[in-house]
């Protein structure tokens, strides 16, 4: 009969002395990590100094373009930019032609020989919300109520000022009882009545003079015989004032400022 075990034989071994058992018989017979498969030295995806070749810089150019390039434009898009740029383009226009710059048309001969009939000039609408008219400018005008035409615009030359005196005398303006000087009228005579209008110019004649009403100026065409202007219909209301030609843009042969 076989006796029982004596309890104060050593105890079983636990999990971690098992383990280290294990370990322990696992390098006695020479087991260890997996091998490490050899690297061969000549394996070129491993050379960091290979040099690509022309095909895989090529083919990396290609991927480099695909990858940047953009979508192409569907057809309704297309027309919508171009709508929204022709409506653009209209409306710069218009604000343009409106409150800066507008072309002028010479209908007459008043203005010769600085302008003749068909030329075509640039008005500056905005030049007179910065100061006042000059004598000499040329500007652009609505027609005047008490002058007849069929014609909207006209444009002549500012001669008087608010408050001056001007007097045709001998051929000659004169401003305030002195001669003006203009060599725009290329020796043409100014005669002080023409007989063309209701204008009221009364003195013109005179060592006096006419003088210009306030907010008013005097204008008149440098065809000083051909013209009819301030000797037709007197002065002219600023409020009238559309603008300032400045250049002249047609014909290509006279393009140039005035």
């Amino acid at each position: 009969m076989s006796e029982p075990p004596d309890d104060a034989s050593p105890a079983a071994p636990d999990g971690v002395a098992r383990r280290v058992q294990r370990d322990a018989e696992a390098s006695a017979r020479g087991a260890g990590p997996d091998p490490v498969a050899p690297v061969s030295a000549s394996d070129p995806s491993l050379d960091s100094d290979a040099e690509p070749t022309p095909e895989e810089l090529e083919q990396a150019r290609r991927d480099r373009r695909k990858a940047t390039a953009k979508p192409p434009k569907s057809p309704l898009r297309n027309t919508l930019e171009w709508v929204g740029v022709i409506v653009g383009a209209v409306l710069i226009a218009v604000v343009v032609r409106t409150f800066l710059f507008q072309t002028f048309w010479i209908p007459s001969p008043s203005m010769a020989t600085t302008l003749v009939k068909d030329d075509r000039v640039l008005v500056n609408k905005l030049s007179y919300e910065f100061h006042d008219p000059n004598r000499g400018d040329v500007i652009v005008f609505e027609r005047p109520p008490n002058e007849q035409g069929n014609i909207k615009d006209l444009i002549k030359r500012v001669i008087g000022l608010p408050g001056e005196r001007v007097s045709i005398i001998d051929g000659r303006v004169r401003i305030n009882g002195r001669v003006l000087e203009e060599p725009y009228t290329h020796g043409l005579p100014t005669e002080p009545k023409v007989g063309c209008g209701l204008g009221d110019t009364t003195g013109i004649d005179t060592e006096e003079g006419f003088t210009v009403p306030e907010d008013h100026l005097f204008v008149m065409g440098d065809n000083r015989t051909n013209s009819q202007d301030g000797r037709c219909f007197g002065p002219i209301d600023e409020d009238l004032v559309v603008g300032r030609a400045f250049f002249i843009i047609w014909p290509p042969s006279k393009t140039g400022g005035l």
